[in-house]
């Protein structure tokens, strides 16, 4: 593990954070059907920790030397609400891994500061991974 490596994957994390700002916002414009205003209402309420989070890595790469990445991840075209969830369960649970792995890796840097931010990070992912799962449970 080597300083470097951090750095690309917190550049592919913060990619993945504007990712999901742009799936937030363009699932609440399409979202369709009887649950609309409310699913409206949840994506929208997700903008704003995904912003932090992505305000968070892009500081945290520039304060070490390097360049914040302009690249988007692909957002996943969803055309159902049903279909919306579940491409925003998968990206929680994606993030919940990126930032499982690279709190490891922080720590094997000693970047304790890094670590329990990200940590940090995990447990509001794993909020909106299981609020998520729960309006899948009981959809139909």
């Amino acid at each position: 593990m080597d300083r470097q490596t951090l750095i690309a994957g917190l550049n592919e994390d913060l990619a993945a954070e504007y990712s999901a700002i742009i799936q937030y916002i363009h699932y609440s414009a399409m979202v369709r059907g009887p649950w609309r205003s409310e699913l409206r209402a949840f994506f929208q309420a997700e903008i704003p920790d995904e912003q932090l989070h992505a305000q968070y890595l892009s500081d945290k790469i520039a304060a070490m030397g390097c360049t914040p990445t302009t690249l988007v991840t692909p957002v996943r075209e969803a055309d159902s609400a049903e279909e919306m969830l579940k491409a925003v369960r998968d990206a929680e649970r994606d993030a919940v891994n990126r930032y499982t792995e690279r709190a490891k890796q922080a720590g094997e840097l000693g970047e304790i500061g890094l670590k329990v931010q990200l940590e940090n990070f995990i447990a509001d992912e794993q909020g909106h991974l299981q609020e998520v799962e729960q309006m899948l449970a009981g959809w139909r």
